[in-house]
């Protein structure tokens, strides 16, 4: 068997501080050691309860922040960004899905670095309907290839909001509970891997008593987009078949969530390019 884990920043127990996201941040190498750690504790588990490979997907930010030489040999590493997929890739082909670190949709209150992908560009995405994190997002692309997520680490408020709601059967482990957006409160390393570690044997134990299911969304999917700001909208726009429903909202449809997820990335990057004219 082949267990997929996809693996941000934001979520991860301690990390607080901008300092601990960015490349050249005073805390960035604290917060490289510590996603290491939590998630070779899940790969672990994961082997011990019968997978043979792991399939680690590095997803913050430049998505080099995992520590390579930690990794043991059943483990296949993603690493750099762009790429198609962003966060999910590499998943296509395993059997079960497990996403650490994360955190709440952009906009929610006392959430650890409230953002849906792209704090600087985007202020909320929909699909069909449904406002969603990069939770939901993730879980739906995986739930294509009929892939369960079965576990999520991450911050409390995610896991008591989307994580309960749209997927229940998946096992929830809270590496923290916000005070603020840059504020949080972790219970001890040592406490948290364990409750890691037997959270992911009670998930495997579901997934092979068929209590686990994929997250799915009907096809084909209408995407809205909202920017931060209405000249990225102006920039989305350009897309073909998007239409502009506000100052700072796109919409265009898909027809199913990888063409989607692909569109979306791409409107993003646009509304990089925006910001990157500006300060030239």
């Amino acid at each position: 068997m082949r267990a997929f884990i996809s693996v941000d920043l934001e979520g991860m127990p301690f990390v607080v501080s901008l300092e601990h996201l960015v490349e050249k941040g005073a805390l960035y190498n604290e917060a490289r050691k510590i996603a290491t750690e939590i998630t070779l504790t899940a790969a672990d588990a994961l082997h011990r309860a019968g997978f043979d490979e792991v399939v680690i997907a590095d997803s913050h930010g430049p998505m080099v922040n995992l520590l390579p030489e930690e990794l043991p040999e059943y483990v296949y590493l993603v690493r750099g960004y762009p790429r198609p997929m962003a966060m999910v890739a590499g998943a296509e082909g395993c059997d079960v899905a497990l996403f650490l670190g994360y955190h709440a949709k952009a906009g929610t209150p006392y959430a650890i670095f409230d953002h849906t992908y792209s704090g600087a560009n985007v202020g909320r995405l929909e699909l069909n309907g449904i406002e969603v994190s990069e939770f939901l997002l993730n879980g739906f692309a995986v739930g294509h290839f009929n892939i369960p997520v079965i576990l999520v680490g991450g911050d409390k408020k995610l896991l008591e909001d989307d994580v309960e709601k749209f997927t229940p059967w998946a096992e929830r482990v809270a590496f923290k509970e916000a005070f603020s957006r840059y504020s949080a409160i972790s219970p001890s390393m040592k406490k948290i891997k364990k409750e890691l570690e037997n959270a992911v044997f009670r998930a495997v134990e579901k997934y092979k008593n068929g209590e686990t299911k994929p997250l799915k969304l009907d096809y084909p999917v209408r995407v809205k987009l909202t920017f931060n700001n209405s000249g990225m909208a102006d920039a989305g726009e350009l897309l073909p078949g998007a239409r502009r429903i506000d100052g700072k909202t796109v919409e265009f449809e898909a027809r199913d969530i990888i063409e989607a997820y692909k569109a979306f990335q791409l409107l993003v990057f646009a509304a990089g390019g925006v910001t990157s004219l500006l300060r030239r």
